[in-house]
């Protein structure tokens, strides 16, 4: 039977609503899966085949120390989702990217430290006609730090945007969709390349207030249809992730976040390849179909000889 590690982390304890139904599937499959927080140093990572990301939610928190922890797990066995991915996914740089080669993503600029954040702020006001608009950092889960703000509301917004830069965090500022709080966002799951299944997840930035600081998604989560435009577009982003990233086979697990922009078509929010919830619950079987996939790669022992280098 094949070990495989669960990699979550303390913070995460009670939270992650997909744990329980994963280590059931996976004990189904015939993996020997076991729940481990990644900084633990009593964990002797070369004992497991293969280690998973699944909610080391407070890894944003100290970023260079999970990132480091991942070079060192890499070493001794196999990371999933690769070395190569997670070090692009868990900095929300990677949107500048995606949208360059033409994915169409959520209208988003970047303010860097070294920036003056109100003068910041007074390009993106000038250049989008947003009468609310999104303040996020760049490294972060579960919509920490990040809080919706009105167009009259510059002031706050710009003391938000220099709190961040004065932490040495790089920020994001996007125009804030209406259609979100019709339509919420939808998530489209996929395992090993393939589609599996959707979830909508209602709005979670009130107005006028911040965001609930937790480190998994909040808010109500239902099962959705995805269209074809929004897999279409799923598609496309993952394909271009492969191309960026040199990837020789799909990934083990990919969620890709999406909104209805102003046209009416969808767009990226975000991609999250590094510790999505996967919404099990609002899909029968999504968890055995993971496992499965889980299991017949490690069965075959090519999961680390089919990703590129880092």
């Amino acid at each position: 039977m094949m070990n495989l590690a669960l990699v979550t982390a303390v913070a995460a304890t009670g939270h992650d609503d997909d744990l329980m139904p994963l280590l059931d599937a996976c004990a189904d499959a015939g993996v020997h899966a076991r729940a481990v927080a990644w900084d633990d140093p009593t964990v002797s990572w070369g004992r497991f085949d293969a280690a998973l990301l699944r909610s080391p939610w407070d890894y944003t928190e100290r970023l260079s120390d999970f990132l480091a922890w991942c070079e060192h797990t890499d070493r001794v066995t196999r990371l999933l989702n690769p070395l190569n991915v997670v070090r692009w996914n868990t900095d929300k740089h990677y949107l500048a990217d995606l949208a360059t080669i033409g994915i169409p993503v959520v209208p988003t600029r970047f303010v860097e430290p070294d920036a003056e954040p109100m003068e910041a702020l007074a390009g993106f006001l000038d250049e989008f006609d947003a009468q609310e608009f999104v303040v996020k950092p760049t490294v972060s889960a579960g919509a920490r730090d990040t809080q919706r703000y009105a167009r009259d509301q510059q002031f706050v917004a710009g003391n938000h945007i220099g709190r961040l830069l004065e932490q040495e965090r790089s920020v994001m500022l996007q125009p804030y969709l209406a259609s979100v709080d019709q339509h919420g966002e939808t998530a489209l799951l996929y395992f090993d390349g393939r589609f599996s299944h959707a979830a909508r997840k209602s709005a979670q930035l009130p107005p006028g207030e911040a965001a609930r600081q937790a480190p998994m998604a909040l808010g109500e989560i239902v099962a959705t249809t995805a269209t074809p435009a929004e897999q279409a577009l799923a598609e496309r982003v993952l394909s271009a992730t492969a191309r960026l990233r040199q990837l020789e086979t799909p990934l083990p697990y990919a969620r890709i976040d999406l909104l209805t922009g102003t046209d009416g078509q969808p767009q990226l929010l975000e991609l999250e390849l590094t510790e999505p919830s996967l919404f099990f619950a609002q899909a029968p079987g999504s968890a055995a179909r993971f496992a499965g996939v889980l299991a017949e790669q490690l069965a075959d022992g090519t999961v680390r000889a089919r990703m590129a280098p880092a």
